[in-house]
């Protein structure tokens, strides 16, 4: 972002000039609190609330005929659902699937795409990924009798915030069968180049796949054009489906008729599910990867949510995203310097994701002392702390009054009330 004078008067400037600033009044937003937190659970929108209300009208009044009745008939729903996230993540239709949750989600798709053969026996993935992904792919190796100390290879970060798609590809050793990489880093927000880290998977014969749990509704994707053979989310975070909500998955095309590794009821094609046949006849589009019955009520939220992702179209959030992260670097620059704050995101905006992640030695306790003063910010151990301006609802005159309330604290020294420890959800 260009510098301007950053006075409180420039973002109420920001403010009067946003092109979405009429979407936070979609949202229930405290008067007394800013809310920096939607990269872990995305605020509660009046159409989700909808959505779910009109879900359960049609439980009260249709009873078990809901399943193929109502405005949201729930045996289709995750197919629906699929349809219209698909163009968040710029892929076909047939290709997405609501259903499972990001761990389940792996758990499928590498019991359905790993297949050690020889030496090809590894799985890539890397040191600063989120921890449910690795013990999933953990679980798995040794569900084929394979050694995780050996056979899931991480690589390494030379900074221990980022990532070098050069030393990611160094690793795409001919003994790797499967990659399964983050497309945003959780902690430092850094965005990986999944179009070229697919092309040199493929041209070594390796398949590779991305969890997209920091990216979805945040940036655009473009899965099919980058030729990715899968993907898995949630969508609790920036798309507000809810705590606990359904998540997602991405299986490219030319994969379908690969039977699920963990094969189970929602499988089957819609047509033949009730024939109660004990041969599965596979679904012929990604609802194949289903397992059990639909979560129908975490599920419900989505559809109010959703249709504001594909009202505005993901390039017109991902610009003010850019914008409301640009402001808070430039104000912590200059507002927060010489406080022992080290920002760790990626400066380029290419590469840097929905939020801004800081380091501080007291990090524990300055989050506890922002929410005190009615902000909510996110703690990750040890000493990292997360902000996340989203563009749906935050405005750049919270930006600009978090940075102010933060070197407030830090001149008072608030956080030394509270202590260095992380509660029990950070």
């Amino acid at each position: 972002m260009n510098k301007h004078k950053l006075d409180i008067e420039q973002a109420r400037k920001f403010d009067q000039n946003d092109p979405l600033a009429t979407y936070r009044n979609e949202f229930y937003i405290r008067e007394d609190s800013i809310y920096l937190d939607g990269n872990s659970l995305g605020l509660l929108s009046k159409r989700a609330e909808q959505s779910l209300l009109d879900v359960l009208e049609s439980w009260k009044h249709l009873g078990i005929d809901g399943w193929t009745s109502g405005d949201h008939p729930w045996f289709y729903l995750s197919e629906t659902l699929g349809k219209q996230m698909a163009p968040l993540i710029g892929a076909k239709p047939e290709e997405v699937i609501v259903t499972g949750s990001t761990t389940s989600n792996l758990h499928q798709l590498v019991a359905t795409f790993f297949h050690p053969t020889g030496k090809k026996d590894k799985i890539l993935s890397d040191e600063l990924a989120f921890p449910t992904d690795v013990y999933a792919l953990q679980s798995q190796l040794k569900l084929h009798g394979l050694d995780p100390d050996k056979h899931l290879l991480k690589v390494q970060s030379t900074d221990g915030h980022t990532l070098k798609e050069t030393d990611i590809i160094h690793a795409m050793t001919d003994e790797v069968a499967i990659i399964v990489l983050p497309s945003i880093l959780y902690r430092s927000g850094q965005i990986l180049d999944m179009k070229m880290l697919t092309e040199e998977a493929h041209k070594r014969n390796i398949l590779i796949g991305f969890d997209l749990c920091h990216s979805i509704g945040s940036i655009p994707h473009y899965v099919k054009e980058w030729g990715i053979d899968f993907a898995f989310w949630c969508n609790y975070k920036h798309l507000n489906g809810g705590p606990g909500a359904v998540g997602g998955l991405y299986v490219n095309k030319r994969h379908f008729g690969n039977r699920p590794g963990l094969a189970g009821w929602f499988s089957s094609q819609k047509e033949k599910q009730f024939d109660m046949e004990h041969e599965l006849t596979t679904a012929n589009h990604a609802g194949a990867y289903q397992m059990g019955t639909p979560n129908v009520l975490s599920i419900a939220p989505l559809i109010g949510s959703l249709s504001m992702f594909n009202e505005i179209g993901m390039q017109k959030i991902r610009e003010k995203s850019l914008k409301l992260t640009s402001y808070m670097i430039d104000l912590i620059q200059e507002r927060l310097k010489g406080y022992g704050f080290i920002i760790r995101n990626p400066v380029d905006e290419e590469i840097r994701g929905g939020h801004i992640f800081m380091e501080h030695k007291e990090a524990a306790r300055i989050c506890k002392a922002l929410k005190e003063n009615g902000i909510v910010p996110d703690f990750r151990s040890p000493n990292g702390i997360r902000l996340a301006p989203v563009a749906l609802y935050n405005t750049f005159e919270e930006v600009w009054i978090t940075i102010d309330k933060l070197k407030q604290i830090m001149d008072e020294e608030q956080y030394k009330k509270f202590e260095n420890k992380r509660g029990v959800v950070a």
